[in-house]
């Protein structure tokens, strides 16, 4: 089955690199027009002029309500409106364990993955996806689902991402169809102190035996935002190589 976005003008946070970068690049390869925004200009300029299609960006900063208005406001108006929504920008400021994270992290980390992901929709939501429907796609991790030792807080707000997915899923629709995706252990920069010194040996105790690509998230987000999906909401899907099988992994 080829899937296809033609016509669809889709927005995608956190899309200069690593997932985000994937996602927004099937996108455009599968007939959407593209917008990007991640904080630097360069590194968004960058990526834009390595996708087909048409694709812009904007910069701003995801965790900021003004920047997110900002974007929404540019993408409609440069594209024409908004029908995909990808909640993919996050950030994970503290490595160590939740009780001895300090308030600004934690706020930091809340303001970004959490409330960004309310935000963005929301916004979203009053540009146009109340009339003309859509699709919102948001990133998860299995953190959200396990005990994470290092990434702890982390894992809770991405526990919040997975419950605000439900619950956007139930009062949005039925215009709007919201879904997340959690990852597994992806190589990606964002990710590169949890595999880089001991991939090989993660991959060894994964059932699929290999760590996870951008390109693995991009495809279930290219499902997930395509008529493919049409009778799908409210729900959050696992793509981890079949890590969560595995004993001590998931």
């Amino acid at each position: 089955m080829e899937l296809r976005l033609d016509g669809k003008v889709a927005l995608v946070t956190g899309g200069s690199k690593g997932i985000g970068r994937a996602i927004a690049h099937a996108y455009a390869a599968a007939g959407a027009k593209v917008m990007i925004s991640s904080r630097k200009e360069d590194a968004l300029r960058a990526a834009a002029a390595d996708m087909p299609g048409t694709v812009e960006w904007f910069a701003a900063n995801a965790g900021d309500p003004d920047d997110a208005a900002a974007c929404v406001d540019a993408t409609v108006r440069r594209l024409g409106g908004i029908d995909i929504l990808v909640n993919n920008a996050a950030t994970n400021p503290y490595m160590g364990p939740m009780i001895d994270i300090d308030v600004a992290r934690a706020d930091k980390t809340v303001q970004v993955n959490q409330r960004g992901v309310l935000v963005w929709t929301q916004l979203a939501w009053k540009a146009g996806m109340s009339d003309r429907g859509g699709a919102v796609i948001n990133m998860a991790s299995t953190g959200g689902l396990a005990v994470t030792p290092g990434i702890a807080y982390y894992s809770v707000t991405k526990a919040a991402v997975i419950h605000i997915t439900r619950q956007l899923g139930f009062e949005l629709a039925p215009k709007v169809r919201v879904n997340a995706i959690a990852p597994g252990l992806v190589k990606t920069d964002m990710a590169r102190a949890l595999w880089e010194t001991s991939e090989e040996a993660i991959a060894r105790r994964t059932p699929l035996r290999r760590l996870g690509v951008p390109e693995d998230i991009a495809n279930m987000a290219l499902f997930l935002a395509s008529d493919a999906a049409s009778w799908i909401t409210g729900q959050t899907f696992v793509v981890d190589g079949g890590a969560q099988l595995a004993p001590g992994l998931g």
